[in-house]
């Protein structure tokens, strides 16, 4: 470790003793570096080391002033990794399991954001993604979203962070599905260009998305997947339908679902649903208006409304979240906090 990254971490504003020392592996990607912010501000989290394959040497606060965190980039070397206890991974699917098995090979806790882990059925996985790099892991894998797989999440070794679509998406729907009312979901959604990440190039070029409006990937995004396989364990029927949409935005998700409901639906009986299902969720909002992405921009939360549609026959659920937060970076710390016995909120509100 240099002088000057040693003596960053010993001026981060921590209270008190570390619970755990923390390394973010892909650090300058949009996630990544918002998750090296998110556990440099955190009360209980040491972060000991942020990495870079093509940017090492350089500080993360010259790359994105705006987050501050004072270290140097280094390339990643496992052979230190005995320095660490927990990981957030933010590599691209396929670049990702290696180092994943490689750090819980070192018993580190990890966070992993890309796909790898997310989809439990190996042959789907590689219909998708291509051959996996691990697939021993995949059975221990959780997939975290969190108000959905709390008590896994708090004994996981090895978290599946979701993708921003489907954390959206599955928030707006688990209380109808889980109580047998999808019969069929269309699921309109729509993303700022960070979703595609740093290095996207052409297609999120300024004078591509700039006052313009686009679906994309509409007979395969690579998140339908996941979606249909959560759906479908909290007990949804029918058809599952998924288009994403670009917005000339930085960051920010809405989805609108149409859902087509198993039986007629009273007002009263589907805002139960919800505030039942969330009563005491930190971070879900119920909304009485449809929630927009300012609403929840720079936060952790998803805000839902549910409504009613065609006399009770279905429903209309539009949620938001901020795709790098609740939908990466955010509910990566989220779930950190859970596996290390800390409180689910800190370092988030």
């Amino acid at each position: 470790m240099s002088e000057a990254n040693a003596q960053a971490i010993a001026n981060q504003p921590l209270d008190g003793e570390p619970a755990a020392r923390v390394l973010v592996a892909g650090a300058t990607g949009f996630a990544g570096a918002l998750a090296a912010r998110l556990v440099w501000r955190h009360p209980r989290l040491q972060l000991v080391a942020v990495t870079s394959r093509s940017e090492a040497g350089q500080r993360l606060d010259d790359i994105y002033p705006r987050h501050r965190v004072p270290l140097e980039l280094i390339e990643l070397d496992l052979a230190q990794a005995d320095e660490i206890d927990a990981a957030i991974v933010a590599y691209p699917h396929g670049a990702a399991a290696p180092v994943v098995a490689e750090l819980r090979g070192l018993g580190a806790q990890v966070v992993d954001l890309s796909a790898d882990f997310r989809l439990r059925d190996l042959p789907e996985y590689e219909r998708w993604y291509g051959p996996h790099g691990e697939p021993e892991l995949l059975e221990g894998a959780v997939y975290g979203l969190t108000e959905l797989n709390r008590d896994a999440v708090r004994t996981a070794e090895l978290i599946a962070n979701p993708g921003c679509y489907p954390t959206c998406s599955l928030l707006a729907l688990a209380p109808l599905a889980e109580a047998g009312l999808v019969e069929g979901v269309v699921i309109d959604a729509k993303s700022g260009v960070s979703g595609a990440g740093r290095g996207a190039g052409e297609a999120m070029h300024f004078s591509n998305v700039g006052e313009n409006f686009k679906p994309y990937k509409v007979t395969g995004h690579r998140h339908t997947p996941e979606i249909r396989q959560e759906l479908r364990g909290m007990g949804a029927r029918g058809p599952v339908t998924f288009v994403p949409h670009l917005l000339p935005l930085d960051q920010g998700l809405l989805a609108s679902c149409y859902v087509t409901l198993s039986r007629k639906v009273e007002p009263d009986e589907l805002r139960a649903l919800y505030e039942e299902r969330y009563a005491g969720e930190p971070f879900i909002e119920l909304a009485d208006a449809p929630p927009t992405v300012l609403d929840v921009r720079e936060t952790n939360v998803c805000r839902i409304q549910p409504v009613l549609a065609d006399g009770g026959e279905q429903a209309i659920v539009f949620a938001a979240i901020d795709n790098l937060w609740k939908g990466a970076a955010g509910q990566a710390v989220q779930n950190l906090n859970l596996m290390l016995g800390l409180g689910e909120t800190e370092g988030l509100l």
